[in-house]
Order: structure tokens, then C-alpha cells, then sequence
């Protein structure tokens, strides 16, 4: 057996087809480490995946296992298959990006193998050294681990992507000879549309908010979006009310995200959604309420109604 005890193991998100973004992040923050770096891609017929992470650059090993269980990601088979794969090669630490998806397999992985794991992670001091966010960005921790084995999920976004190159590294399909046992079951899968880019990967965001007042408004957001090329966002409050799926949502519960440019409609700037959009390099907010949070981190601001406002840049761009 060939032991890895001073590697990383990679998490690779991914629809069986292409990886997520994060994935790239994830590999430049085990750069830090400097040792070995292996992927993982675990799923069905997820080849082309397992090819796109061995051009990564950074990556030395591919370890690619195809099993048809594995199909739908479900937490509680991936948790198994991790765990095969640690008790096979034993690396020294694990490490997903801060995602729905690594945050259901991780701290369930780290319940099996006795380890607490250090989440959400913005930046690597040393091997056993880390800094994370508490109180919705409000504090930064520094978090010191006595673990010889550690897992680790980074904020992507506090992570640069490392690129692709011209030549792959070795892909090793793997038979991790796992007893599986299920006890989620798949039930169904409502996937809505959506040609925006990705929130973690887009340039530009344009959020909308409690302002917009109703479903029928979110139309406003959906324009000045498609006049930019823009990401659309949107807060918890207009998820709850409504006006969006839920997949949209940004802020400490949501995505974490930080484009070039945010803009920010009807949002009034609870601090947990300040928490996942404060690192936006700039931050434009449109707001009737001129004591609204969402100024105080804003680097250009209009009190004025959205519904008049933003007609007029989509006129103007």
C-alpha cells in the first residue's frame, strides 16, 4: 500500500461532466503546503472531469473512481468513499472549498474518523495555523491545530484559481472496494435555467433585495444584469419573500462571493449578507433608506427608488 503522509487530498466538486470552480481555488490553497496534491473525482462516468482536474496546475494525481451509487453526489456515499480512500492512502489532510456541497460531507467525514475539522478558511499561516471568519466577518479567528490529520474547507474566494496547462498529470482509477451504505435516498431534482455566470467565478453581481417588492419587480434586477454580462444575487430577504430560488442567495448562509463590481438593488445590508459580499473589490448600493447598512460598505451610493434608478443606467450603458 502506498502510504501519502505528507500530501493533500483534494475534494473535487463537480456534476460528473465539469468541476466547480472552486475546485481550482482549493488546489492553489494546498499549494501553501507545498507537497504533493491529489483530486479526487468521485461520481458516474465523470471522466471528463477527472481529466479537466489533471490539467490543473498543481495537481499531481488524479485519483479517478467511478461507481454508479455515486452518481447523485448524496452526502452520505460520498462520506464512505472518503473515508475508503483516506484508510487506502493515508494522506495527511483533507480539503474541500466552502460550499453546500463540502458542508455536507465534511463534518460528517470528521464524525467517522474522530477529527474536528477547521471550516471556511481565508488564509494558510502554516501546516497547523490557520485564519477564518466568526461572527459574520465581524472577527477574525486564528485557529492553531495539534491534529496530525486534518480536514480543511477554504473560501474560494480568498483563494486565487490556479490555471490549466498544456500537459495533464497521471490519472489513477482507483477500486476503493467500499460497502456502501445508504441511508439517504434520492428523490428528485428541479434544476432552474440559468445563463448568468456563476456567482463564485462572476466578475460582476447585481443583488436584489426586500426593495424590489414583489416576484413580478425581479425582472428590474434580471435587465441590468443582462445589460452588464452580470452574475444575479440576491439577499435572504428576498429568497424568503419569495422573488428568487434560493440558489441565489449571498451573504453568511448563501454564497460568499467577491466580483470586481457589486451592485446591490433594494438591499438594505443585514450584516449576514455584508459577510458574503464585503471582499467585492467595488460595491454599489441603491437604496431609499439613507441610514440603510448596506452604505456603510459601499463605495458609491444612491438614495434613491431602484425602480426609477436603475431604467436609467440600463438606458445609459
Amino acid at each position: 500500500m502506498l502510504k501519502r503522509a505528507f500530501s493533500s487530498l483534494i475534494l473535487a466538486e463537480h456534476n460528473n461532466t465539469k468541476l466547480a470552480g472552486s475546485v481550482y481555488s482549493a488546489v492553489n490553497a494546498a499549494d501553501y503546503f507545498n507537497e504533493e496534491t491529489t483530486v479526487l473525482v468521485a461520481g458516474e462516468n465523470c471522466s471528463s472531469a477527472a481529466q479537466e482536474a489533471s490539467k490543473i496546475k498543481g495537481v499531481t494525481k488524479v485519483l479517478h473512481y467511478d461507481n454508479p451509487v455515486l452518481k447523485d453526489h448524496m452526502a452520505d456515499v460520498m462520506t464512505q468513499t472518503l473515508q475508503a480512500a483516506q484508510s487506502q492512502y493515508r494522506y495527511k489532510r483533507i480539503i474541500g472549498a466552502t460550499s453546500q456541497f463540502s458542508r455536507d460531507i465534511i463534518p460528517r467525514l470528521g464524525g467517522v474518523l474522530n477529527v474536528q475539522p477547521i471550516t471556511d478558511i481565508t488564509r494558510i499561516m502554516n501546516e497547523k495555523c490557520f485564519k477564518r471568519p466568526g461572527y459574520a466577518g465581524n472577527a477574525i479567528y486564528t485557529v492553531t491545530t495539534h491534529q496530525n490529520f486534518n480536514l480543511l474547507t477554504i473560501r474560494a474566494t480568498s483563494f486565487d484559481r490556479n490555471p490549466s496547462i498544456k500537459n495533464p498529470c497521471t490519472i489513477e482509477r482507483i477500486d476503493l472496494n467500499v460497502q456502501f451504505r445508504p441511508v439517504m435516498t434520492w428523490v428528485s431534482q428541479n434544476l432552474e435555467v440559468n445563463e448568468r455566470p456563476e456567482l463564485g467565478t462572476a466578475k460582476i453581481i447585481v443583488t436584489g433585495g426586500r426593495g424590489l417588492k414583489s416576484k413580478e419587480n425581479w425582472h428590474v434586477v434580471e435587465e441590468l444584469a443582462a445589460k452588464l454580462g452580470a452574475g444575479v444575487g440576491a439577499s435572504r430577504a428576498a429568497v424568503d419573500a419569495g422573488f428568487c430560488s434560493n440558489d441565489l442567495q449571498i451573504g453568511q448562509t448563501g454564497k460568499i462571493v467577491a466580483p470586481s463590481l457589486y451592485i446591490a438593488c433594494g438591499v438594505s445590508g443585514a450584516i449576514q449578507h455584508i459577510a458574503g459580499m464585503k471582499d467585492s473589490k467595488v460595491i454599489v448600493a441603491i437604496n431609499t433608506d439613507p441610514e440603510a447598512p448596506i452604505f456603510s460598505v459601499a463605495d458609491y451610493g444612491l438614495v434613491g427608488d431602484l425602480f426609477k434608478a436603475v431604467p436609467e443606467m440600463i438606458q445609459k450603458l
